[in-house]
């Protein structure tokens, strides 16, 4: 079996608020995504629940979310504020925020929209407004746009599921079949 040319992008931080799953799972998802991408909450709402369900809280697969937001003023600081959610509460900023569609770039997630989503999951709102405009925070939204520029990785959703790259919303099954071969080829 050839080396995984993506091994080394797998973080597998213990404490790592924006990852899913144990950090010894055979396979890590690394998912770059837009809080404003449509495709990237059709995955959120449809594809990504089965992936936790059937592997995920299997201790089959970790996922590892990575900001790439290129949409504009509001992706920008939506990825800004899911850092600052990152309070133990990334995945529910996560979720409220693909809960529905919201049209790109139209307030559905300025400033004021952020915040009420913060709250209504219970973040410390002093702490998300000082951490989603903290030196920390820009930097390691830039870390995560070169890793994934570096890989000629423009769009969201892309995936990279072990050791296979995964363009665009694509469906649970192809996403079983990378997972699943190389679960199977352990």
């Amino acid at each position: 079996m050839a080396a995984n040319p993506f091994a080394g992008l797998a973080r597998r931080a213990p404490d790592d608020p924006l990852a899913l799953g144990e950090t010894d799972a055979p396979v890590v998802i690394l998912e770059y995504a837009d809080f404003q991408c449509p495709f990237c909450g059709r995955h959120a709402r449809e594809t990504e629940p089965k992936l936790i369900k059937d592997y995920v809280d299997k201790g089959l697969v970790r996922i590892e979310w990575r900001d790439l937001p290129y949409l504009g003023a509001e992706s920008n600081d939506a990825a800004a504020a899911g850092r600052a959610a990152a309070q133990g509460r990334f995945w529910e900023f996560h979720n409220a925020v693909h809960a529905k569609e919201r049209r790109v770039n139209s307030g559905a997630l300025d400033g004021d929209a952020l915040r009420d989503i913060a709250r209504s999951i219970g973040l410390d709102l002093a702490r998300f407004d000082t951490d989603r405009a903290s030196a920390a925070t820009r930097t390691a939204l830039l870390r995560d746009q070169q890793e994934a520029t570096s890989m000629g990785i423009t769009g969201t959703p892309a995936f990279i599921v072990g050791d296979t790259p995964i363009v665009g919303a694509q469906p649970y099954e192809a996403f079983k079949q990378a997972i699943d071969r190389q679960v199977g080829a352990r």
